[in-house]
């Protein structure tokens, strides 16, 4: 069974509350996905270790139920 969009922004704002995440669903299948994701936890870290936050946050679902999503991920602009 495919996952659903809301259940992938939610599993996300559980393990980064203060996330915006903007996602879409790149072929109307509820299967292929695209995510974009700003938060503070992320800032000070590589690409691939925010994007390892994101794939712990759905808790092994990538690749099984989840079969691709597309990631953009980034600290919010420092104010100043």
């Amino acid at each position: 069974m495919p996952m659903d969009a809301r259940d992938i922004e939610r599993m996300i704002k559980d393990a980064l509350p203060d996330a915006s995440i903007e996602i879409r669903d790149l072929a109307g299948d509820n299967d292929h996905y695209a995510a974009i994701v700003v938060s503070e936890a992320f800032r000070g870290k590589s690409r691939v270790q925010q994007h390892q936050m994101i794939y712990d946050a759905l808790k092994g679902n990538m690749g099984g139920v989840l079969h691709a999503l597309t990631l953009q991920t980034s600290a919010p602009p420092e104010n100043g």
